[in-house]
């Protein structure tokens, strides 16, 4: 791909444009330089994996976590120094040590656990691994003001010890020295000054030799001599030792702190490969989020499907300018290889043909493009274009000459892994001739199995493809009625040139535009004005479908609606229905309850009440104890062997087995007529309720009725 990706194709592509975007959204040197001099990946895997990981990162930017900053120094010198046996880090040095090995461990720590959500990512970041090796020994030399600590050696402890109470020293001598010269007026208005890091006198100059000290220079006016005071001549020079001896104490400090960091130099350089490379991905988000980028289906293979696709530079201009754009949508395949397309100048054939090409680029460059998710991209090894005016005065060739250089070169790369980009095929000589030509370049690329878009105004270009069978016509739509280009592809039938509406909106006189079509063959004018009109109708029927489109779905959700609305009204009902059952039948109970309590309020009735209250009640406790005996009785009821039965006597009757008694039974007394029914058996005794009375009975005594 690289070698047949010439430069004339990312002039004509505008790529290099997308690499300078991309390359203003690096932080780290090493990721500019990468992106301006970007190319299409040679390997489809390659660029399948650019893209997953550009994804990746995109969704966790959409998702508004807590993934850190991708800002950091990188660490070249740094490597350089450690890989020195004898070399020291600097102050600035560790910091970017310390900065970059936090960044890494916390990016771990993001993709700890989310291999299978981040596979790419993950497996990225993994190449490093998490480690406080870096960071606690750089954090005991350096405080949080990233400065060297007192305690960073006993040594040093000492000579800033010894610092600060020089300074003190040298401090009170100034002050007392100070308050006596000014009171004899020696001093000018400053009083004092720093030169060379040391406090000193500003003393009139008239006065200088009154002062004993070491004269370290003058005002520009040579009004004042700065005196440094003979008091602290010798403190200061104390100073400037103990200074110096701090100096040599940090670096010998820095040379055991870079001794011990050295054996981690491998992973030092995979944190700066790591990094760089996360940059360079995040770059491809800065700019994808910008665009709404999303990344599309790609396949080893040669087509192209785009859906509401639209040309990124044109996209993000009329963003900035507050403009509507309009995207496209094509689809190119084995079974339609070639695109011609027609249409008025200015009406957005060249921008359709551009936004093709440089999509396809970028998907294979790794990059994420503005348009609908569900477009699929193919694989082509030959990306090449024939856009504009490329005339050459160097070389001395005109613009035709360079076209035909240009189709030489296409005619020996063409295959069926290629895709061309053809901007006004066959211009640049005699219409008829140049035509000509063009028809048959035209086919030989067909023959050769190309995939290409290519724009034109001839004719017989438009009606090649007609012909063909994997090759189709399309145009760009126009309103002749408004006379304003729609930047709409429409494709299935060639466009008109609409050279005389065109003519019309540049201010042409309506004369002229008169006076030409008089000198046309009657024929083409009737052609390009049928053209006209079936694309106006096209449009028209489009505009309609679309209609009929949205309103198809609008009844379809309202349809979809209604049936949740029915289905959930008759889940409500039913819950009413049962409501209301629920309600009645508590009303009931309550009618009842409430019968009962006026009745217990009328005196000399509340004797009888409360026997019919226990009546109701012990009912209603024995249809609850009926059924649990009853399943105990099933449970533990033995199996009972039938006895084999005696020989009857013709003349006697056979005796019915009485059924044993038990709580729920209908009973009645031996040779009794009231029934009753059994509510509890204790032994052999049996609770009986008869009517309203309850009455204790010998088992014996009864007999089941019923």
């Amino acid at each position: 791909m690289r070698q047949l990706f010439d430069q004339q194709t990312a002039t004509d592509l505008e790529f290099e444009s997308m690499r300078l975007l991309l390359s203003d959204a690096c932080h780290s040197a090493t990721a500019k330089e990468r992106m301006l001099s970007l190319m299409p990946l040679r390997k489809f895997d390659e660029a399948n994996l650019a893209l997953n990981q550009a994804a990746e990162l995109l969704q966790i930017r959409n998702s508004q976590s807590s993934f850190p900053r991708l800002e950091f120094e990188e660490l070249h010198l740094e490597i350089q120094r450690l890989g020195i046996a004898g070399g020291v880090v600097d102050l600035e040095g560790f910091v970017r040590l310390l900065d970059a090995s936090n960044l890494m461990n916390n990016v771990l720590q993001f993709f700890k656990g989310e291999q299978e959500l981040f596979p790419n990512l993950h497996a990225l970041a993994n190449e490093a691994y998490y480690t406080n090796g870096i960071v606690k020994p750089i954090d005991k030399v350096l405080d949080q003001r990233l400065q060297v600590r007192d305690s960073a050696s006993p040594e040093l402890q000492r000579i800033r010890s010894s610092i600060a109470t020089v300074r003190r020293d040298i401090s009170k001598n100034f002050d007392k020295v100070l308050r006596k010269l000014n009171r004899e007026g020696y001093l000018a208005d400053t009083k004092e000054a720093y030169l060379n890091d040391r406090r000193v006198l500003s003393v009139v100059s008239s006065f200088k030799r009154q002062v004993p000290g070491n004269v370290v220079g003058n005002s520009k006016s040579g009004n004042f001599t700065f005196i440094e005071p003979q008091e602290n001549m010798a403190l200061n020079n104390e100073l400037e030792m103990l200074l110096d001896d701090e100096r040599t104490e940090i670096r010998r400090i820095f040379l055991a702190l870079t001794n011990e960091i050295r054996q981690l130099l491998p992973l030092i350089e995979i944190y700066q490969k790591v990094l760089c490379e996360f940059d360079f991905i995040n770059a491809k988000v800065r700019v994808a989020q910008r665009m709404d980028a999303q990344r599309p289906a790609v396949e080893n293979e040669s087509y192209v499907e785009l859906i509401n696709a639209y040309h990124p530079l044109l996209l993000l201009a009329n963003k900035e300018a507050g403009l509507k754009t309009i995207p496209q949508s094509l689809y190119l395949d084995k079974f339609c290889r070639m695109m011609v397309i027609s249409g008025p100048n200015a009406g957005g054939k060249s921008i359709t043909l551009k936004t093709v090409g440089l999509l396809q680029i970028m998907v294979q460059s790794g990059l994420l493009v503005p348009a609908d998710a569900s477009s699929k991209f193919g694989w082509f090894h030959h990306v090449l274009s024939d856009i504009g005016d490329n005339q050459s005065i160097a070389n001395q060739l005109s613009t035709y000459s360079y076209r035909l250089k240009r189709m030489k070169f296409f005619l020996e790369v063409a295959n069926k892994r290629s895709l061309l980009l053809l901007d006004e095929f066959g211009t640049g000589s005699d219409p008829d001739l140049g035509g000509a030509l063009a028809e048959v370049f035209f086919e030989t690329l067909y023959n050769r199995r190309s995939f290409g878009v290519i724009t034109t105004h001839y004719a017989n270009i438009k009606l090649k493809a007609a012909r063909l069978r994997n090759a189709q016509n399309a145009s760009m739509l126009f309103d002749s009625e408004s006379l304003e280009p729609l930047y709409q592809l429409s494709v299935g039938q060639p466009g008109s040139s609409f050279t005389f509406e065109v003519a019309q909106i540049n201010g042409i006189p309506q004369e002229i535009i008169e006076e030409a079509k008089t000198r046309l063959d009657a024929n083409k004018v009737e052609m390009d004005k049928l053209i006209a009109t079936l694309q106006k109708e096209k449009s028209e029927i489009e505009q309609l479908n679309k209609a009929s489109r949205a309103a198809e779905q609008a009844a379809i959700e309202a349809k979809e609606e209604s049936d949740l609305l029915s289905e959930h009204f008759a889940e409500r009902l039913q819950r009413q229905q049962q409501l209301i059952e629920k309600n009645n039948k508590d009303l009931s109970n309550g009618k009842k309850m409430g019968q009962f309590i006026q009745s217990y309020r009328m005196k000399g009735q509340n004797k009888p009440l409360l026997e019919e209250i226990r009546k109701f009640l012990a009912i209603e406790k024995s249809k609850l104890v009926k059924k649990k005996e009853q399943a105990k009785v099933k449970m533990d009821e033995p199996i009972q062997v039938p006895k084999p039965r005696p020989k009857k006597n013709k003349k006697e009757a056979p005796k019915a087995t009485p059924k044993p008694v038990v709580v729920g039974s209908n009973v009645r007394m031996m040779n009794g007529t009231n029934k009753g029914e059994v509510i509890e058996i204790k032994g052999k005794e049996a609770t009986v309720m008869f009517g309203i009375f309850k009455t204790k009975v010998k088992v014996e005594e009864l007999e089941v009725v019923g």
